[in-house]
């Protein structure tokens, strides 16, 4: 998976990383994932998209993989927030604050503003594109800040022939969104975006472990899961695991046993959708 999988890089250079007078910054803004490319330095900063504020005052706690280490381990008053669902922003507020810190990560002028450039799924709406616009431009970026699409920014990073008489075919698997896009002549031809991802399949199996084995496993360890013991045709050899969970009836700590096969099983219908 793209942005679906947990072994997750959490990349971020720092002060003295030379880049901090970096003027155009690209932001790929996905629901698992938040990856930032500073023009000259490559890729930056690669952080899971969660954020953990304080529910009482609104304040954000952590940011990245720090709070999505909280997730399912924070009181009551903390929430761990993915801002992102489906590609697209569910929750604009902590999405701004999200956005504004990735943005001093990489770039600490006060008084000068970065162009940015921003990743958006192919099938969003007009008020969705122009969400992600007024986030990015209240969390710092110079006015514009402008809109490409993800199978276009894909076929770009991927080196393809974007501006040929000729069609490439991109398929971008990704947390929230899959998107399947043929471009030719520096433009989308057709494109067909799902909102169906890596998220997807992890829920898949968890909802799997429960119904099938009464064992509750959280959405980390479902990733993990999908990650190592995931496939979507039959294996040569096929492996079993163990894993620890809680019993749904008693809630006390045990472990539970499945195959690949059963993974395969858990995971069929989003990945044959």
């Amino acid at each position: 998976m793209k942005r679906g999988g947990s072994m997750q890089r959490q990349t971020t250079r720092t002060a003295g990383g030379g880049f901090l007078g970096g003027r155009d910054i690209a932001l790929d803004l996905g629901t698992a994932n938040t990856l930032v490319y500073v023009r000259g330095e490559g890729v930056v900063l690669d952080h899971p998209s969660v954020v953990a504020v304080n529910s009482l005052d609104g304040t954000v706690l952590a940011v990245g993989a720090d709070a999505k280490r909280m997730i399912g381990r924070t009181p009551g008053h903390i929430q761990a927030i993915s801002p992102l669902e489906d590609g697209v922003i569910a929750d604009f507020e902590v999405c701004e604050k999200m956005l504004r810190y990735f943005v001093q990560q990489v770039h600490s002028r006060r008084w000068a503003k970065p162009r940015m450039v921003i990743c958006v799924p192919s099938g969003v709406t007009g008020v969705e594109r122009r969400a992600v616009q007024e986030a990015a431009e209240q969390a710092g970026a110079r006015a514009p800040a402008y809109i490409i699409e993800e199978p276009m920014a894909a076929a770009i990073g991927a080196g393809l022939p974007i501006a040929e008489p000729t069609g490439n075919m991109i398929v971008d698997i990704g947390g929230g969104t899959t998107e399947v896009a043929v471009i030719s002549l520096g433009g989308v031809v057709a494109s067909q975006s799902i909102r169906i991802g890596g998220n997807e399949l992890d829920n898949a199996i968890v909802q799997y472990l429960k119904k099938e084995h009464g064992a509750a496993v959280g959405i980390r360890m479902a990733e993990q899961i999908k990650i190592h013991l995931g496939s979507a045709n039959p294996l040569e050899q096929e492996v079993r695991a163990e894993v620890n969970c809680s019993d749904l009836v008693t809630g006390m700590p045990r472990s539970v046993a499945f195959s690949t096969r059963e993974i395969r099983e858990a995971i069929e219908e989003p990945v044959t959708s």
